[in-house]
């Protein structure tokens, strides 16, 4: 198996790690989970997790070729439509049932009938099983989803990108509480998918909480290891005992920080609501009463 180098960008935020993955012969790229940084007691968008990654692609003269999105994320902003207009080659790529994710969305935030939920607002849609090219880099797409219907996991090379399906061993793997999330579909795509591939593969996780604090972040790991030691879903788990564990933590999870603005603009590939006719662009927050 090829090996790919690969820069990992944290965000200690929202304990996001974006990779940029290049093949240091043709410096062919792709770049997997971008950041838009948002603060929102301000409501202000501001642009540094992507101004680390224009820096690096620049210092190495990368050619980059696609932005992957592992899935519509629920806890940061997705900074691939800025990341596109520093580099407007790029084309956005999300796996192929993110329709079903807009559909339930679209519905929740009761958007516009120009918002159409058939997943236009990217430039590829990925199929499971289904093979991509960025330059000289191949791509596999495997479909993983669990954490969302449309998740997806990238094995490139001797790597594998997760997303959110596995963390590092000592976190375990991505709640599944979201509408349309289903344990029982995480442990099928871990077990019977992703721990079926080569032990030696690297993995590379999406998130990183420094395991509750008690240690530096981490984002790099083995298949071996998350099979012998990852400490929700090891190799032999019952799926039983993974579905019992997951929903009772689950049921213990505040909902993420940045869940209502996250996933209305990361649903739309990335953008931001269209301004207003005073210039200004507006989130919509759907209130609810307990």
């Amino acid at each position: 198996m090829k090996k790919y180098t690969v820069k990992s960008v944290y965000d200690e935020i929202t304990a996001t790690v974006t990779h940029i993955v290049f093949d240091q012969n043709t410096l062919d790229a792709v770049v997997i989970d971008p950041v838009l940084d948002y603060d929102p007691a301000s409501s202000k968008i501001f642009f540094d997790s992507v101004h680390k990654i224009e820096t690096f692609i620049k210092k190495e003269n990368l050619s980059v070729h696609l932005c992957l999105e592992t899935h519509a994320h629920a806890d940061h902003l997705s900074g691939a439509q800025e990341l596109k207009k520093r580099f407007p080659q790029i084309k956005i790529a999300i796996g192929s049932k993110i329709t079903e994710v807009q559909m339930t969305f679209k519905k929740v935030f009761n958007l516009p009938d120009f918002f159409v939920p058939n997943g236009s607002q990217f430039d590829l849609l990925l199929d499971e099983n289904s093979f991509i090219h960025a330059g000289s880099i191949e791509i596999k797409v495997i479909s993983t989803p669990g954490h969302t219907p449309a998740c997806i996991s990238y094995w490139i090379g001797d790597a594998l990108f997760t997303g959110d399906a596995l963390f590092m061993p000592d976190t375990g793997t991505g709640r599944c509480d979201f509408p349309s999330g289903s344990a029982q579909s995480l442990y099928e795509s871990i077990v019977n998918k992703l721990y079926k591939l080569p032990d030696s593969l690297r993995v590379f996780v999406g998130h990183d909480y420094k395991g509750n604090g008690t240690r530096e972040a981490k984002w790099e790991t083995t298949l071996e290891q998350e099979k012998l030691y990852n400490i929700q879903l090891k190799a032999y788990t019952t799926k039983e005992d993974y579905v019992r564990l997951r929903q009772t933590r689950d049921s213990t999870l505040a909902a993420p920080r940045l869940l209502l603005p996250s996933i209305q603009i990361n649903i739309d590939g990335g953008r931001l609501p269209a301004p207003e006719e005073n210039g200004v662009s507006y989130i919509k927050l759907p209130i609810k009463s307990r």
